[in-house]
């Protein structure tokens, strides 16, 4: 299909879109950015000192997915764990900003909340702080969860399981995630992340990786500056037999993204028409997908809004979604 063919699809049907639930499940955080000016060199050490001229707050992890699908005119159910900390207090309030129930948060006593702090001068990056605890959850915690995603599960079209290896997500709970969504008809997809085992997601109908997370994620040994189509393709269909799945997408940042299915590669190009921040593009691309897909899109079509979607965020600094009036002034124009 030609861009112009996917674009009207998604312009003729982006309705279908409205009031369809996705539960997304997996770590969360905050994001933090502080930025400012470089005026001068520290006398107290050979480094940088940024005159602080403005901070905000983002909603970063599997709440930018949330808050994707929100935009995208979904509904997405968010469970995940927060600590008791201020962290969590304005993810909360920034959910609660982007339409975004926060009934899925559990607050633990355990860990604090995710907080990544971003000190950006001219849209560069000077440091990055972490404030984080990667542990996995205690089995009461886990079964918490569980019983959580139980009570939405037959309201929702899709399940992504939104995996950054800081610990909400184990082996066990991703298949305890996997079975109970398929007793119910519902998909589930997953975004991975190269730090888990590859069968950890075992039975997932679709993952979401980047080519670098195709590539650690296989143990494939290939050029990953110019990697062909027979490359990508293995790779592809490795991590489907590894994972017992029939379809996959590999997102491939400015090549686009190559769509796996029935034995077939299907490269789709990109539509971005400029690149500034690439930091979110895949919480934006399944996001996108979990939706369409689950809302009657052939996998084709869904992965098409997505690069059209992706193409929106990456144009800006940081974890940004694409909102549907975006989308549509794209496809119109």
């Amino acid at each position: 299909m030609t861009f112009k063919n996917y674009t009207n699809y998604v312009r003729e049907n982006i309705t279908k879109l409205d009031q369809k639930k996705v539960i997304v499940i997996g770590d969360i955080g905050l994001d933090e950015y502080v930025f400012g000016a470089v005026k001068r060199i520290s006398p107290e050490a050979p480094v940088p000192v940024v005159e602080v001229e403005s901070q905000e707050f983002r909603l970063g992890l599997a709440a930018n997915v949330a808050q994707n699908i929100s935009s995208l005119g979904g509904v997405p159910y968010l469970l995940s764990i927060v600590g008791s900390d201020s962290a969590a207090d304005e993810i909360k309030k920034l959910l609660k900003q982007a339409n975004v129930s926060t009934e899925g948060l559990i607050t633990s006593q355990d860990r604090p909340t995710t907080r990544k702090t971003r000190i950006m001068v001219q849209n560069h990056h000077i440091v990055r702080v972490d404030y984080e605890r990667k542990q996995f959850l205690n089995e009461e915690t886990e079964k918490l969860l569980l019983k959580k995603l139980a009570e939405q599960i037959d309201s929702c079209v899709a399940v992504i399981v939104q995996d950054y290896a800081k610990g909400v997500l184990s082996k066990k709970l991703i298949s305890q995630i996997v079975t109970l969504a398929h007793s119910k008809n519902k998909k589930v997809l997953a975004d991975p992340n190269r730090l888990t085992p590859i069968d950890y997601y075992s039975g997932v109908d679709l993952m979401t990786p980047n080519y670098d997370e195709s590539v650690a994620l296989s143990h494939f040994a290939v050029d990953s500056l110019r990697p062909d189509k027979d490359e990508i393709f293995k790779i592809g269909n490795q991590l489907m037999k590894a994972i017992g799945g029939r379809e996959m997408v590999i997102t491939r940042g400015k090549e686009g993204m190559s769509l796996f299915q029935n034995e077939k590669m299907t490269e789709m190009p990109t539509f971005a028409k400029q690149v500034a921040d690439v930091t979110g593009a895949g919480d934006t691309v399944i996001a996108a997908i979990a939706l369409s897909w689950g809302a009657g899109f052939s996998l084709e079509n869904a992965c098409a809004l997505a690069n059209l979607a992706a193409g929106i965020v990456v144009a800006k600094v940081g974890c940004v979604p694409c909102s549907r009036e975006e989308l549509l002034s794209l496809v119109q124009a």
